[in-house]
């Protein structure tokens, strides 16, 4: 043949994209997930930064959030589960449920956030939400391409 190619080369190399093309969903849920991980670690080092203080609530007053808020927003901060149907790959960072019990009473764990990050009439602003996102991003996109490589790598390779 010409070039020196061999059939059994031409063989391997149509294995691999066939086995590349049947993994593909898998490559990029692995790559989601690294990805995922990233912006997970910058939201819980954000809620570590938030400032709180004991609740006293007068009508009016503009207060930090307390111990209990920012510890259910700790407790809320990771990965969910991965839920897959066909080609869609979809992952949360944070609590899927999307409420955590505190002081007594159940809320909504977006709102609650959303409040400390962007401040309202009875809560000060801590934009830091914002600030995990934007300084997560390319790192996150950094550590899909990373593993998505790996995993081609690995695939080309024999693995």
């Amino acid at each position: 043949m010409a070039g020196g190619m061999t059939t059994s080369g031409t063989e391997e190399t149509a294995k691999m994209l066939s086995t590349l093309g049947e993994k593909a969903g898998d490559i990029a849920a692995r790559g989601l997930f690294e990805g995922a991980g990233v912006v997970a670690d910058a939201y819980k080092a954000a809620v570590n930064q938030i400032q709180t203080a004991k609740r006293k609530h007068k009508e009016g007053d503009v207060r930090l959030p307390t111990p209990e808020e920012k510890a259910a927003l700790m407790g809320a901060t990771g990965i969910a589960k991965f839920r897959g149907t066909g080609t869609e790959i979809n992952t949360i960072v944070g609590e899927p449920e999307g409420y955590a019990m505190v002081n007594g009473h159940r809320k909504p764990l977006k709102l609650l956030a959303r409040s400390i990050n962007s401040g309202t009439n009875f809560m000060s602003r801590q934009p830091v939400f914002r600030k995990a996102s934007s300084t997560s991003r390319a790192k996150a996109q950094a550590a899909i391409a990373a593993e998505v490589e790996r995993q081609i790598q690995e695939i080309s390779n024999g693995g």
